[in-house]
This record gives C-alpha cells, structure tokens and sequence, in this order.
C-alpha cells in the first residue's frame, strides 16, 4: 500500500468565513472520490487542525500501490475536484508520498 499525505496553506487573502467554505468544500470533493478513482483504500480531509499548526487542512489517503497513485493523479474525476476546489485557493502544498 501506499500513503499520500499533503498539508496545504489556503491564500492569505481569504477571509475566516471564505477559508471556513473551501475547506469544506475541498473535503467533501476529495473524500468523494473514493468508489470513483480505482485504487483507493481510504481517502480522508481533516480541516480542524490545532492553533498550533502551520497548515490549514490535510489529505490523508491510502493507494492499493504506486500505480493506483499515479492513476489518481491523473484521473478527470480527480482532477475536476482539484481544479475547482483546491489550487485556486491554495497557496502552499506539501505532499509525502511512502509505502506502508
């Protein structure tokens, strides 16, 4: 199996109650894509991260294998959700991609 873990920054420009929005809607748009992209396990978004954190929300998600990663990075469904509820809005990202 493979892990695939990203922290993002959401823009500073955005307002409490716009970061609030699109945390929830990133969340709901990528935890949706399990039973649609062959090859994930488990695909999770926590948004409630500590004061003390330095990243905004975090993709947890688990891959049959390498392969399953790859395809996922590049399947439509997959893509729709990032480019219309995630990289408009974010301005750091931080991935870590390891075997389990």
């Amino acid at each position: 199996m493979v892990k695939h873990v990203i922290l993002w920054t959401l823009k500073e420009e955005l307002s409490a109650d716009e970061k609030f929005s699109i945390k929830q809607g990133i969340k709901e748009g990528l935890e949706s894509l399990k039973g649609k992209v062959p090859g994930i396990i488990d695909i999770k978004v926590n948004i409630n991260g500590l004061a003390s954190s330095n990243a905004d929300l975090m993709l947890d998600s688990t891959f049959e294998n390498e392969d399953a990663l790859k395809n996922y990075a590049t399947h439509p469904e997959h893509v729709a959700v990032a480019d219309s509820k995630v990289r408009p809005y974010t301005k750091i990202r931080s991935c870590l991609d390891y075997e389990v």
